[in-house]
């Protein structure tokens, strides 16, 4: 039995996916004909009380044309410093934004108001200017730690006062809403732009949505253009982002118990020293020996697994991941493999 729990993108579209984008009605999306991405973009904008949103290929262009949006060139963002913008997106912040990044340490990548207050820099020549302040829900360096509306409240009130911009990296939002139980159209309240990723949880083979007000939204047209991001007849691509909106989202809370089963079994384990709280379908957990060559004992069984650091190992579930599959997982993990 071979089980994938490297990363949510690895999934495959279902068959009904399949036939949703066999279906699709399209046309030449950079002349904005294609009745399917604009059926996906107004859809995503209303489940989350956004006025418009811009369908993109991958969640790392929609959070830089983001940053592009709401700042400029000798400005500074706050973010925590396992934020997914600052890691994993090739420092793209300095280069197509030309703007710099303090960095705080959130508890599992989650930031507090009090925690960004004092960061925010004076206005100084001799310091960049603060503009835009990013989370990320849920943290995937957190081991899908989640923020809930009371936590983003009083980052909104603030970026607010201070003048600042907003920004969500909800590659994983629905995970979050899953595990809380907030309403996603409330967030439309408190971010100026939210990031909503369709190929990690929810399965889609391609594709982010960039959600903001019109005026945002037209502007985040043309720097998609220019990163390269205009696509022509991607309504096959939207399809499927349309399909997993329908029918994946609820199925989510299935991960995040399969997650549990796997962290429970992680904890009675001799080989692993710790386990991150399972909140939504991503287990961290740490190692005795190198995670390498955990890692690699674990592929001797089929088990395809992701080592984040030296003696930390990541898995992360998604919905090609069957109960019969968890239940061999649970096996291997309380064997001495």
């Amino acid at each position: 039995m071979t089980v994938d729990l490297r990363s949510d993108t690895v999934t495959k579209p279902t068959p009904g996916m399949l036939e949703a984008m066999f279906k699709a009605n399209v046309g030449d999306d950079v002349f904005g004909e294609d009745e399917t991405i604009n059926q996906l973009e107004e859809k995503a904008a209303a489940i989350f009380g956004m006025e418009a949103g811009i369908f993109c290929p991958s969640g790392t262009m929609t959070n830089q044309i983001a940053i592009k949006c709401f700042t400029q060139p000798l400005d500074e963002l706050i973010a925590d410093q396992t934020a997914h913008v600052y890691r994993y997106e090739g420092g793209g912040i300095a280069f197509n934004s030309g703007v710099s990044t303090r960095l705080l340490n959130g508890y599992r990548g989650i930031l507090t108001a009090e925690m960004i207050e004092p960061e925010i820099n004076a206005e100084n020549i001799h310091y960049p200017h603060t503009s835009l302040v990013v989370l990320e829900n849920t943290v995937n360096k957190g081991g899908g730690s989640c923020y809930t509306l009371e936590q983003i409240k009083p980052i909104a009130a603030l970026c607010k006062d201070k003048g600042l911009k907003l920004h969500l990296d909800g590659a994983r939002i629905f995970n979050a809403l899953a595990y809380t139980g907030d309403k996603a159209v409330d967030y439309g309240k408190y971010f100026d732009g939210i990031s909503v990723c369709l190929s990690k949880g929810l399965g889609a083979p391609v594709g982010s949505v960039l959600l903001a007000d019109r005026d945002t939204i037209k502007y985040a047209r043309r720097i998609r253009k220019v990163l390269g991001g205009g696509m022509r007849q991607a309504g096959f691509l939207a399809a499927a982002g349309i399909y997993a909106l329908d029918h994946h989202v609820e199925r989510l809370k299935i991960d995040h118990a399969h997650a549990q089963i796997l962290a429970e079994a992680l904890g009675k384990a001799s080989w692993v020293t710790n386990v991150l709280p399972a909140e939504t379908n991503i287990v961290l957990f740490d190692t005795v020996e190198p995670a390498a060559i955990v890692s690699e004992k674990l592929a001797g069984h089929g088990i395809k697994a992701l080592p984040t650091d030296k003696n930390r190992i990541r898995f992360v579930l998604h919905l090609d991941i069957h109960p019969e599959q968890v239940e061999y997982v649970v096996k291997v993990l309380s064997s001495k493999f």
